[in-house]
């Protein structure tokens, strides 16, 4: 696969029409069907900036990025979501539901391997990946959320639903965006709900440092 080639966006015509979201995607080389990975971004981001953890995920994969719903300041979110406010799991009900129209379209548009989808997601949009496990666990074969949160939730309302799933996350110690607690207790509930939770606390703020890139990467090619 040709990683330097420019992932292609699609935002009219059939394909978009079948996949409810505007995307990026990028196709591999060889036959199929592809391990996927889906790149959620986060509050008022696009479908371009996840494209910096292209280099954390195995070749030959699928990878494709859509771009979340809803118009904010210009740019896009999941959900619209107050400062300081962290939502339940209800709330992400629209989200989850367009994001499990896009994955349904994969294997149709681009040969995705439904048993192979995994999900990674920054901030919102990893809050978006774990609801989606949550509430979706069957479309989902693994999740990594970065320097997200989880969507509040009863543990015992989940509990065992996501029995082995693997689950990577990254927390940042001085996280001014998503406080680090968060990021535990995301971990916590994961764990209750079974999930195989992959924990890595990094020094700094909300991003994902060069430590964690290599982290994130081995997680990958362990799934491959």
């Amino acid at each position: 696969m040709d990683v330097e080639k420019a992932p292609q966006l699609v935002q009219t015509g059939p394909e978009q029409f079948e996949a409810g979201l505007t995307y990026r995607y990028q196709m591999p080389s060889g036959p199929g069907p592809y391990p996927t990975a889906v790149m959620l971004h986060g509050r008022l981001g696009t479908e371009d900036v996840m494209w910096v953890f292209r280099k954390t995920i195995p070749q030959p994969w699928l990878v494709v990025a859509p771009r979340a719903p809803l118009p904010e300041q210009e740019h896009f979110s999941w959900l619209l979501q107050p400062p300081d406010k962290w939502p339940d799991l209800a709330a992400f009900t629209p989200a989850v539901e367009a994001l499990t129209r896009f994955l349904r379209a994969l294997p149709s548009l681009y040969n995705a391997d439904p048993e192979r989808i995994y999900l990674l997601g920054f901030s919102q949009g990893a809050a978006v990946a774990f609801a989606a496990a949550l509430m979706t666990p069957k479309l989902v074969r693994g999740v990594a959320g970065l320097v997200g949160f989880a969507p509040e939730v009863p543990p015992e309302q989940v509990a065992g639903k996501l029995d082995g799933m693997p689950i990577f996350i990254a927390a940042g110690a001085q996280d001014p965006t998503v406080p680090y607690d968060l990021a535990e207790r995301a971990a916590e509930l994961l764990r209750r709900a079974g999930a195989d939770v992959e924990f890595h606390e990094y020094a700094g703020g909300h991003k994902l440092p060069a430590e964690g890139i290599k982290d994130l990467r081995a997680w990958f090619n362990a799934r491959a």
